[in-house]
């Protein structure tokens, strides 16, 4: 049985679903200062959230409670969304309640321990690094394949996310340090070294960026599009997937996968878990640690390969042996 609300319903009230939520986001953008992208991941997911609790007959946010939040979660789930999604979900809805607690409109966080569906993990997919070299073999001197090469290469030089390359000014990478510093999630900056072929990329780059801005001096903006203003993550996405397909890759290649063969590839060469966790900006090094099954995977496939005791190598070589000595009786 769903619990009546224990606050008004009125519009404009504090608990109100629509008033909380903008007053949240309000708050996660000027004093938490997230990324538009975030704080709109966050509107929505509430936004979602607060959907199926109206349909239920729960007058505000004051009126939910476990019972109903689970229940909503299982109809979403019923639904095909993903447990890792709605784990991001139910985050969301967690930290709208916090703020709710701490501004004294709600007592208690009806969330608190509410888990979300457990999904299979699903490995990140990645580039081979021969579809790596093939991707920034292309040459030429057109001004807007200069520019994508750099943040191609940018990207998968410093593991860098799609709104963090987006973000970069033309003050943010030291050349001569062969530095970037780049804005991360929660606005955390850090320091990351940039590889010579990322470099000399963007050095490139530098030297025409002036010829799309247009008169637009004033730009900040590393990357700027055709019109001079800062490049968007859309036209990124865009941009990389042509040039894969002109290079005759296969894959569907997105910009966080250069990302993610970026990990795999830097911890697959050195082992070193807690160096691709900073370098990548992870908080937590559990997020990190997915990559090692990558590289598991890796290891396994090498000693599947080579080793003379691996299992199916094993059954090759016995298969062979069989065949030869069925060979010698007939022969005999």
């Amino acid at each position: 049985m769903v619990a009546p609300a224990t606050a008004s319903s009125n519009p404009g009230s504090p608990v109100d679903f629509d008033v909380a939520i903008e007053v949240f986001c309000s708050y996660l953008t000027v004093e938490k200062r997230y990324s538009p992208h975030t704080v709109s991941n966050y509107r929505r997911d509430l936004q979602e959230v607060a959907t199926e609790l109206d349909k239920m007959h729960v007058a505000d946010w004051s009126g939910a409670n476990a019972f109903n939040m689970r229940t909503v979660i299982s109809r979403q789930h019923g639904t095909g969304l993903s447990g890792r999604s709605l784990a991001r979900r139910l985050s969301a809805v967690r930290s709208l309640f916090k703020h709710l607690i701490r501004h004294n409109h709600i007592d208690i966080n009806p969330v608190a321990d509410v888990p979300a569906p457990k999904d299979h993990q699903k490995l990140p997919e990645t580039l081979q690094i021969e579809d790596i070299q093939r991707l920034f073999a292309l040459k030429g001197d057109d001004v807007l394949l200069l520019r994508d090469r750099a943040v191609f290469e940018l990207i998968y030089s410093c593991g860098l996310r799609l709104a963090e390359v987006v973000q970069l000014d033309t003050d943010s990478i030291d050349m001569q340090a062969g530095m970037v510093r780049v804005v991360g999630k929660g606005s955390k900056a850090r320091d990351l070294p940039v590889g010579k072929e990322a470099l000399n990329a963007v050095r490139e780059w530098q030297l025409r960026r002036s010829e799309l801005q247009r008169g637009n001096s004033t730009e900040k903006a590393l990357f700027v599009s055709n019109r001079g203003a800062r490049l968007s993550a859309r036209s990124i996405q865009q941009r990389l997937k042509t040039l894969a397909k002109k290079t005759g890759i296969s894959h569907n290649v997105y910009p966080h996968l250069l990302r993610h063969s970026f990990a795999s590839h830097l911890l697959e060469s050195s082992g070193d878990l807690r160096a691709v966790q900073e370098l990548l900006g992870h908080a937590d090094i559990t997020t990190t640690q997915v990559y090692t099954h990558l590289d598991f995977q890796h290891l396994a496939s090498v000693y599947e390969k080579a080793h003379p005791r691996a299992t199916n190598k094993s059954a090759t070589n016995k298969q062979a042996v069989n065949k030869r000595a069925a060979g010698k009786s007939s022969r005999g």
